[in-house]
């Protein structure tokens, strides 16, 4: 079966009996033959939402290549149903959505379940849709046309990561730097012993790793391997958005406290401010 993804990209599969998936793909100047197999544990559920059905086939063999489990939908409402019954590990979202709003979707995933990594599909390259994506909800994000590997690179990062996150808990259940309280269970932040905010799941693995490293600067590309699982421009951009929501959240406006600092051209710190004595309650 021939997909085309966009005018670069043609995707040829085929699947044999034996479990043994052929593909061969033409991106850019040449084509590429690769071969997938579907044998050995499959842990990690993938729900694929789009209602493009030629770019959904395609999106299932790419999960399956990457040894994962591919579960889809093509409406908003069967998205949030198929969420519930099968507890996915990762969604991976197409912003082009009919019927429905994308945004309005990532959205409603966040909300149902907030560790959930969400990486979106665009073909808005403009920085505002890929600001308020993220501001919705998603973790992640790629903009069509897109490589068939950079895609699977992108799924199996945040797959792995999730299951990670999903397997027996660290010995440790709280951790603690001068105003901030974070609990590793919940996954909430509490400011001042006062606040209790709730963190999605890139926000609080972004807080985590600040806060394990105490006040020592964390460079850019570390933190881009660590939490997001890959080191590339538009994870860069992703952190940049992801640190702007999380400063948000924590009212970390530079008037009233500054919690976490930019150090310019190398990285991220967390500036440990002491809990405040007063009963008052920030907002």
């Amino acid at each position: 079966m021939f997909t085309r993804l966009d005018r670069s990209l043609l995707v040829c599969s085929r699947a044999n009996t034996d479990g043994v998936g052929w593909f061969v793909a033409r991106s850019g100047g040449g084509w590429e033959l690769g071969k997938s197999e579907n044998g050995g544990e499959e842990r990690a559920r993938i729900l694929i939402v789009d209602d493009d059905r030629d770019l959904l086939s395609l999106l299932e063999f790419l999960v399956k290549q990457a040894g994962l489990i591919p579960v889809t939908a093509t409406r908003p409402a069967d998205a949030v149903e198929v969420l519930g019954r099968e507890d996915p590990s990762l969604a991976v979202v197409d912003l082009n959505l009919s019927p429905g709003d994308g945004f309005e979707l990532v959205a409603e995933l966040r909300r149902r379940s907030p560790a959930l990594p969400i990486l979106v599909l665009t073909g808005r390259a403009n920085e505002d849709d890929k600001v308020r994506a993220l501001d919705s909800g998603a973790d992640d994000y790629v903009v069509k046309p897109f490589g068939h590997r950079e895609l699977v690179a992108r799924i199996k990062a945040h797959a792995r990561r999730a299951e990670r996150d999903r397997g027996p808990g660290k010995k440790e259940k709280l951790l603690e730097v001068g105003s901030l309280r974070l609990d590793l269970e919940s996954r909430a932040v509490e400011i001042d012993g006062e606040e209790e905010l709730r963190l999605t799941g890139t926000e609080f693995r972004l807080l985590e790793y600040l806060m394990r490293h105490g006040s020592s600067i964390v460079p850019t590309e570390a933190l881009a391997r660590q939490v997001w699982g890959y080191d590339d421009a538009p994870a860069r951009e992703v952190i940049r958005v992801t640190v702007h929501r999380l400063r948000r959240k924590l009212g970390d406006d530079g008037d009233r406290r500054k919690i976490i600092e930019t150090v310019p051209g190398v990285g991220l710190r967390l500036r440990p401010v002491p809990a405040r004595r007063t009963t008052e309650r920030s907002v």
